[in-house]
């Protein structure tokens, strides 16, 4: 009787490649043999897995499978000759299993006829810089300036570590940038490859180290970086520099610079989204009788008018005077709680006119 490959691989009769080869990985890291040794069981799993992975991969195998029930007809056998691990390809860990590649290799097992190939461009490590600014500043926005030590690429050599630039074959891997090796296990002979040291796994090596940069590609320099921040920012927003990180290697581009903005805490402001708030402290005679008082606003003093008999904590809304929203759409705003100002020192005649007053306190 015919197998059931997609029962086999749990997949669905109309899952498509990538689903089939994502239920493959998964089941080939649980039922490896390397990582099962000694379980026969899970060693005639594994053997069904590859098998119908064979099938089911392939176009069309998979579409005789399909009409006939058996991929016979195309000329492919499965399990006809019996499994050998050397059918099972090792040659691109990164593809098949992602990270977990690096365990296999730990055991020194590698692709049969895999292919050297060189290393691939990588992109340059991102750079971190905090940076405060005012509140004032948070407010208005601002184009903000700093010194940063650096490595760029070297403009001697152009990044190659040689002098003028001559590289030559890497005669440890010649030009591949891998080396391989070998080694028989009862599984048969396995290889594994990794990156030359020699030449770093760019297959090319310098004739004569730049005299520069010593060979490094690279050199440190303090450069001007200028970064705009936008009115509204919030304290601890990370606003990122494209291309201004580490270089790159092998051609790869270089990294990102993410710069951290703080706003520093303000003596008179608390902020709370876009809104700030703030206390001003007034003669008892004023919140009584009413009249105008003197506000701190991010743009300066405003007066603002205090009806009579106002309580102390008493809020006022000064609509607009906060920061501008990130959304573009208008400003936050300021609210003014007013306190009761006492006297540290009053004069015999402010006493005596308090203590009239006093008299009167039992009415309201």
């Amino acid at each position: 009787m015919s197998k059931d490959y997609y029962k086999i691989l749990g997949v669905s009769p109309n899952a498509s490649k990538d689903e089939i080869k994502r239920a493959y990985k998964e089941l080939a890291k649980k039922y490896h043999p390397d990582l099962n040794k000694g379980d026969k069981e899970k060693e005639e799993k594994f053997k069904e897995i590859n098998e119908a992975y064979r099938v089911l991969s392939d176009d069309n195998l998979r579409a005789n499978y399909d009409k006939f029930g058996s991929a016979e007809a195309g000329g492919f056998q499965p399990g006809s000759s019996g499994f050998d691990f050397r059918d099972f390809e090792f040659s691109d860990f990164d593809d098949l299993f992602g990270g977990f590649g690096s365990f296999f290799e730990d055991f020194g097992v590698g692709g049969l006829g895999g292919r050297g190939r060189r290393a691939r461009p990588r992109k340059g490590a991102d750079l971190y810089h905090d940076i405060e600014i005012t509140l004032e500043e948070a407010a208005s926005g601002l184009i903000k300036s700093f010194l940063l030590e650096k490595n760029e690429e070297c403009e001697a050599c152009h990044g190659t570590g040689a002098q003028n630039g001559d590289l030559k074959t890497c005669d440890a891997c010649n030009g591949t940038g891998y080396v391989r090796s070998t080694r028989r296990t009862p599984f048969g002979i396995f290889s594994t490859t990794s990156p030359c040291s020699k030449c770093g796994g760019t297959g090319r090596i310098a004739e004569k180290k730049c005299s520069v940069c010593r060979g490094t590609g690279v050199v440190q320099k303090r450069k001007k970086i200028e970064v705009k921040i936008p009115a509204g920012i919030e304290s601890g927003t990370e606003l990122r520099v494209q291309g201004e990180g580490e270089p790159g290697t092998n051609g790869g581009r270089p990294g990102d610079l993410y710069i951290r903005v703080f706003v520093k805490p303000h003596p008179t402001f608390e902020r709370k989204g876009a809104d700030i708030y703030t206390r001003v402290s007034l003669p008892y005679t004023r919140l009584v009788l009413g009249g105008n008082a003197e506000v701190p606003t991010l743009k300066g003093n405003v007066s603002i008018k205090i009806p009579p008999n106002t309580q102390a904590g008493t809020m006022f809304r000064l609509k607009g005077s906060g920061l501008p929203k990130l959304d573009g759409y208008g400003s936050g705003d300021e609210y003014v709680t007013v306190d009761v100002k006492v006297p540290e020192r009053i004069s015999s005649e402010e006493r005596e006119l308090l203590e009239r007053l006093s008299k009167f306190e039992d009415k309201y």
